[in-house]
């Protein structure tokens, strides 16, 4: 008892206290600047670049830094996420408050029914486990994502909505379907990370079958590779409570 209560007292509090507010490293790719300069979109290995006019994908985005130059310039600024595709384009001279303000708009049930419990269900549909192992750091004693009732569970009969990682592969297309449909309603469905949005670095791949996304509403898309447990957090707090 008395190793336990020393080594709380030297190790203080691990959990970051104010999670939407919290600071990162200066070294961190998120949300990109573009200046007036022309791209070079031939440098993305994604095609998440276009200089007709200057844009950059965020979907596509692998934020590899390939493209940084004089054109544009990634920020620490890690709050990603989008309840809308098209908004995840980001414009030449477009500022980090007009995303903001545009990003995440919520459905009024979506905060009434899911704002104080939100249980998801994680589906790694042919991923690298990169993204997997962000998500499964959200859940540890520095991010501590339960304290605001967000939980990851073990079966989609528990959940309410799925967060998909990964391209969505054929030999993972029926088995993301039976998850979904296991699900109870009301349900939402989260992408998560540049493959589960486009397809990210194996877009062109013969091996993809992606109709889950043309058939199902997709209610958030949280870009990154991976993405970091902060975006994750911050995305899905400003989703059940905007």
């Amino acid at each position: 008892m008395f190793d336990t209560i020393k080594l709380k007292y030297f190790q203080g509090n691990q959990y970051i206290k104010d999670i939407k507010n919290a600071q990162i490293k200066e070294q961190f790719r998120g949300f990109p600047i573009i200046k007036s300069s022309k791209l070079d979109s031939s440098v993305c290995p994604t095609g998440a670049l276009s200089a007709n006019p200057n844009s950059i994908d965020l979907g596509k985005c692998t934020l590899c830094g390939k493209c940084q130059c004089e054109a544009i310039k990634f920020t620490n600024k890690y709050k990603l996420a989008s309840t809308s595709k098209e908004n995840l384009i980001i414009k030449e001279n477009m500022t980090y408050e007009d995303f903001e303000k545009i990003a995440i708009k919520a459905r009024q049930e979506i905060k009434r029914v899911f704002s104080k419990s939100l249980k998801l269900r994680q589906v790694s549909a042919g991923g690298c486990n990169g993204c997997e192992m962000e998500l499964n750091a959200c859940s540890n004693c520095n991010f501590d994502m339960g304290r605001y009732g967000i939980d990851f569970v073990a079966s989609p009969r528990h959940a309410d909505g799925i967060v998909i990682t990964g391209p969505i592969t054929k030999a993972m297309a029926y088995a993301l379907e039976d998850c979904y449909k296991s699900v109870p309603e009301p349900k939402i469905v989260i992408l998560t990370g540049a493959c589960a949005i486009s397809g990210g670095i194996f877009q062109d791949s013969k091996e993809l079958d992606r109709t889950f996304i043309e058939k199902y509403n997709i209610d958030l898309y949280i870009p990154g590779c991976p993405v970091h447990p902060l975006t994750f957090i911050n995305a899905v707090l400003d989703f059940i409570s905007a």
